[in-house]
């Protein structure tokens, strides 16, 4: 990689408390099994439970999510007065408390799975009907009733709650650079919702890292994360173009960075992690900081050879 451990750092952490909406840039950030506390904890579905993200409702990039600075502290317990609060152009402001509902949605469904969630109520429901235009829902994993395993071939034994697949994703802003050098109109990293940013390695070296450790916790590079359409959405204007999909296919299609593979007609930006320490007993202290040191600790030798 030509760097040393020294250089190589978290730069910034992201966390999305409701999926496809606005992301929020935090300084730290405890650490589950099922992703950082808060992630993707939240969903907004429709009348049959199915979820609703950017790829068809590319509106939800506009709404802006907020919680309490003190959220992100290891050990933090919500009071009656801490609230989830979001915000959208030409909609009042929505509180929704963190105190745990009593209503239970069933038939709730992403991707392959599908269980019971936490119905948050009926003013985010007609928050989001009124927002989106069409029936809606606000809910919450139900993380005392339901699980929800990522494919068990990459990673056996790990979880998530409404993320795409797996509990965390990681980007080099390395990897970001060399991207955006090809593109007319740079594009910022909001566009590809990665929840740790790191910096000072080279572009896409993340590709290889199959073991790493941040601060003291260590994390698995399970699998080359590949991307729909989201990154073409300006998360500003919800507004979809042609990029950066179209140059991400030229350089990072599984035809260029696996040519001996099964071609799926997929691209690839930034590897899918989980949190290796949780099936261990985990360490003390589990919090990721922007500033950590990130130590790779095993790597393949080329994309080929990485899990996609």
């Amino acid at each position: 990689m030509g760097k040393t451990r020294s250089e190589v750092k978290v730069s910034s952490i992201f966390i999305y408390p409701v999926k496809s909406c606005r992301g929020i840039s935090v300084s730290q950030a405890p650490v589950t099994p099922t992703g950082f506390r808060w992630d993707r904890q939240w969903l907004v579905v429709n009348y049959k439970g199915r979820a609703y993200t950017q790829r068809v409702e590319p509106k939800l990039a506009l709404v802006e999510v907020q919680l309490p600075n003190e959220a992100f502290l290891e050990r933090w317990v919500p009071s009656k007065s801490s609230y989830l609060v979001l915000k959208a152009p030409g909609m009042d402001v929505l509180k929704v408390s963190l105190s745990t509902p009593q209503q239970i949605v069933r038939g709730v469904s992403v991707w392959e799975w599908s269980g019971a969630a936490l119905d948050e109520g009926a003013d985010a429901s007609k928050w989001f009907s009124d927002y989106l235009g069409k029936p809606s829902r606000l809910v919450r994993f139900n993380a005392a009733s339901e699980t929800r395993p990522v494919e068990p071939e990459y990673a056996l034994g790990h979880q998530t709650m409404f993320s795409d697949m797996y509990p965390y994703m990681l980007l080099s802003q390395g990897s970001l650079d060399a991207l955006n050098e090809l593109l007319k109109e740079p594009v910022p990293v909001n566009r590809f919702r990665p929840n740790i940013l790191v910096n000072g390695c080279e572009p896409f070296s993340e590709d290889l890292w199959t073991e790493i450790r941040i601060d003291k916790l260590t994390f698995q590079g399970v699998k080359l994360c590949s991307r729909c359409k989201v990154p073409t959405i300006n998360q500003a204007t919800g507004i979809a173009g042609p990029e950066p999909i179209n140059t991400l296919r030229k350089i990072r299609s599984d035809a260029v960075l696996r040519p001996t593979g099964k071609q799926q007609g997929k691209i690839y930006f930034g590897q899918n992690l989980v949190w290796k320490d949780s099936l261990t007993g985990g360490a003390k202290g589990n919090v990721v900081k922007v500033g950590d040191l990130v130590n790779v600790l095993k790597m393949v030798s080329s994309a080929d050879e990485a899990a996609a």
